[in-house]
């Protein structure tokens, strides 16, 4: 894969911490239109402890053999620990593409200068990109926030320019600030301008909520591809609705549908995938990796305390589904809340 315009679908998710792991990206991908190609994410990983883990038994790592065009994120600085990831990640675990964060805001990456503090020096950004090329037999991306008021668009323009000169064979730019973490709205302009003086391309991430955006984006930003994050999670069918608006055939299995369109549509379909998603984390993280009842049950908790807000009565499952101590109980509260019609919201403020 030399870049992400090597696949023919404009819409990806996004790396993010305790949510893009092997269960719900198995989901999403019973969403796939036949014959669509996109790249998936891992969440987050640690360069300092890639080298010394398992990576087929650490939940961050499991992947599936149907797997493809996998592009694991890495969080890192120093030279040694990022070639030993990299040389793990791409020849021992099959990556296809490596991901540097740039745009991670929480503290914990902040005092190990990770993430979006390697935004505040330039050279320093350039350095590790480098160290990550140099170590690397597959493309190169980095996942950036946007400038805050310190700063204006050209600079950022002259930051990411030489971060490909160091290297990166794609960006992808989230346009928020650090400071607004999740608040207010994303500055699609910027990735607008991006596009305009890159050579390489640019995705787009930020403020992706239903299909429609997706197209939106794409017609404003003139971007490569669309990233979506905790929408696409909540509607892992936003994949069979823009495939379907671009032609493509439906997803195996859903050949005679038509996909949910109507807040009730969308709501039954939430239910149901969430009973699956519940499967698929036990079948990967239970099953095959050996981890305890509790650590899967949390992960799906954390699914449904990141999407729930996308439900009209969303609150009141989230109620549920805190108070099941196992999997059992929580399929049993899922199925009884779903039993009834639910319906689905548009558009959230995305802050939870």
């Amino acid at each position: 894969m030399r870049n992400v315009t090597d696949l023919n679908f404009p819409l990806c998710l996004a790396p993010m911490v305790g949510l893009t792991h092997v269960g719900l990206r198995r989901l999403i991908q019973d969403y796939m239109p036949r014959n669509a190609t996109t790249h998936w994410p891992t969440e987050m990983l640690n360069s300092r402890r890639v080298p010394k883990e398992n990576l087929k038994t650490t939940p961050e790592t499991l992947r599936r053999a149907e797997e493809s065009f996998l592009v694991p994120q890495i969080l890192g600085n120093e030279e040694l620990p990022i070639s030993e990831s990299v040389k793990r990640l791409t020849s021992e675990w099959g990556a296809a593409g490596i991901d540097i964060n740039m745009g991670c805001p929480v503290q914990k990456a902040l005092k190990h200068n990770y993430g979006v503090s390697l935004m505040g020096d330039v050279l320093y950004a350039a350095r590790v990109v480098e160290y990550t090329k140099k170590h690397s037999t597959v493309p190169i991306s980095v996942k950036l926030r946007a400038v805050g008021s310190q700063k204006t668009v050209p600079e950022l323009i002259q930051f990411v320019k030489t971060l490909v000169d160091a290297g990166a064979d794609w960006v992808t730019l989230h346009p928020r600030t650090a400071e607004q973490k999740r608040r207010g709205s994303s500055d699609w302009t910027q990735i607008g301008e991006l596009k305009k003086h890159l050579t390489v391309p640019v995705i787009g991430n930020g403020d992706i909520q239903v299909a429609e955006d997706v197209f939106r984006m794409l017609n404003e930003t003139k971007a490569d591809k669309v990233m979506a994050g905790r929408a696409l999670a909540a509607r892992p069918w936003m994949m069979w609705q823009v495939g379907a608006e671009l032609g493509f055939e439906a997803p195996i299995g859903f050949e005679s549908l038509k996909p949910p369109q109507t807040p009730d549509e969308e709501g039954a379909e939430y239910g149901r995938c969430l009973l699956r998603l519940i499967d698929y984390c036990e079948e990967a993280f239970m099953a095959e990796a050996g981890a305890s009842e509790s650590i899967t049950l949390r992960k799906i908790q954390f699914y449904i305390k990141t999407t729930h807000v996308w439900l009209e009565f969303g609150h009141s499952l989230m109620a549920k589904a805190s108070g099941c101590k196992a999997l059992v109980d929580l399929r049993v509260a899922v199925t009884d809340f779903f039993s009834r019609p639910q319906a689905m919201c548009a558009r959230t403020e995305l802050r939870q």
